[in-house]
């Protein structure tokens, strides 16, 4: 008879052996860059806008039709039309407002913003010069965050970050997952150069990952789910692994871009 040690066990390895596979397919992309980090973008993007569809209570066609209207601007993000720009911006903000103007519903065009800037965020980061590290660092620091937050959660336990929302989360997960990221990001400005002004941001960027996996339980406990969808063993759906990320990607963005902003206004 399996014993419920037993089985909190095998989900254990199932989550870590298909995170590390995640993680693996995301640096590979990550590595190549240019098509291959677009494509996957995409597929994760509207993987996203699917799920977010489900969780808001559209039917398969109506999903359809949001999945296209978020294509447009995806397919202009590619590296062989006009590229991440603000015209690719212009483009995501102009597929919510079809979207609303097609359903009356905000929180349908707030999916197609959920999914595609994200996207727009992480293309911009990683065309820069040095834009492997600032992706990475992007990512890395949410992966850190997770996990630490994961460990210290479990093995400190205490009092809840927000019961109502997600019973199983703490303030001992979030201060882990904040000490995690940050030392990443140390380590990543001692060995690699990461600018200072990232590494510093490292710890509040923490803060918005976990904030935006509170917001995607709030989604799911709204929607009366467990899980976002059932795509990847142990984590649920690709919302449930990338809702921190959603929030982290704008902000990464706008900080790698501050040197480029602030010339443009002077």
């Amino acid at each position: 008879m399996t014993t419920s040690a037993e089985v909190n066990r095998t989900e254990l390895v199932t989550r870590i052996v298909a995170g590390a596979a995640m993680i693996a397919v995301a640096l590979a992309a990550l590595w190549l860059g240019g098509v291959a980090f677009w494509i996957l973008c995409c597929v994760v993007a509207l993987g996203v806008l699917r799920e977010w569809g489900m969780l808001v209570g559209m039917v398969e066609g109506e999903r359809r039709l949001m999945l296209f209207a978020l294509s447009v601007p995806l397919a202009i993000m590619s590296p062989w039309a006009a590229g991440p720009d603000f015209f690719a911006l212009g483009l995501v903000a102009a597929a919510s407002f079809f979207v609303v103007i097609i359903w009356r519903k905000p929180e349908r065009a707030a999916g197609v913003l959920y999914a595609g800037l994200p996207v727009l965020a992480l293309l911009l980061i990683r065309d820069q010069p040095r834009g492997l590290l600032f992706a990475f660092w992007t990512f890395a620091l949410v992966w850190a965050c997770d996990i630490g937050a994961f460990f210290a959660g479990r093995w400190l336990g205490g009092p809840r970050l927000a019961p109502d929302i997600s019973p199983n989360k703490t303030w001992a997960g979030l201060a882990g997952g904040i000490i995690a990221a940050s030392a990443l990001a140390a380590v990543l400005h001692v060995t690699m150069g990461l600018p200072w002004r990232l590494a510093l941001a490292t710890p509040a960027l923490a803060i918005a990952s976990q904030g935006g996996d509170l917001f995607e339980s709030w989604l799911k406990r709204r929607a009366g789910v467990k899980d976002s969808g059932s795509i990847l063993p142990g984590h649920g759906g690709l919302l449930d692994r990338l809702d921190g990320l959603v929030p982290v990607a704008p902000l990464a963005a706008i900080l790698v871009m501050l040197p480029q902003l602030r010339g443009m206004m002077t």
